[in-house]
């Protein structure tokens, strides 16, 4: 089956499971998701499923990435702060769906060769950090949205500080086996929270969220 047509069938799969947002539809069904992970599995590439990358991180199932994508609200003109940019691929979606990324990544072998595949194949408008993401980028801030593609304890004080009023985050919170899937808005001093869907994450290793070795 050619690339075309797995791309199609995955956004198939992601709208026979509730993935309404057009935007969000049309973005993954014209990228690469191959291209993001290791070449000994690209075979994979258009399973629902997450897979393996260096420095044993992962790549989450599309199913993901188009919901939390989709959660965003994107319209067009935000910037958007990323934390774990892992192998670019939700980046990449990121960058075709709003005005400017900021992505932040603890790895710097992860962030550098994220940064060379999104710059060959065209995504420029992404400012890369290497850092401890449970921090954010204050510098860069405040952001119309935030998505954490690792799981928090809880929500890291310091995201939420970094969201524009009428913001809203997407995190992953729980223990270090499940968590749930959080949408968290700015309207005023205490957020509003609201509970998408069970979902299992890689621990978010920072000094806001799990402490190494943990």
């Amino acid at each position: 089956m050619s690339i075309e047509s797995q791309q199609q069938r995955l956004r198939g799969e992601l709208e026979g499971r509730g993935i309404r947002d057009k935007r969000v539809l049309d973005v993954i069904a014209r990228t690469r998701r191959d291209l993001f992970v290791p070449e000994e599995i690209r075979s994979q590439a258009y399973i629902d499923d997450a897979l393996p990358i260096a420095a044993g991180q992962t790549i989450s199932q599309p199913y993901i990435v188009a919901l939390m994508t989709q959660e965003l609200g994107l319209a067009g003109d935000e910037r958007v702060l990323e934390i774990g940019t892992g192998s670019g691929y939700q980046t990449a979606i990121l960058a075709q769906l709003c005005r400017e990324v900021v992505t932040v990544e603890r790895i710097e072998i992860l962030s550098l060769a994220a940064r060379d595949l999104l710059e060959r194949i065209g995504d420029y408008n992404v400012e890369y950090y290497v850092g401890d993401g449970t921090l954010g980028c204050p510098e860069r801030g405040p952001y119309d949205g935030i998505i954490v593609t690792a799981a928090a304890p809880r929500v890291p004080p310091p995201l939420y500080d970094q969201l524009a009023p009428g913001g809203r985050m997407v995190i992953p919170v729980g223990d270090q086996t499940s968590q749930m899937l959080l949408v968290v808005e700015r309207h005023g001093p205490e957020p509003t929270i609201r509970e998408v869907c069970g979902c299992r994450f890689v621990k978010l290793i920072g000094a806001a969220g799990w402490l190494e070795g943990e």
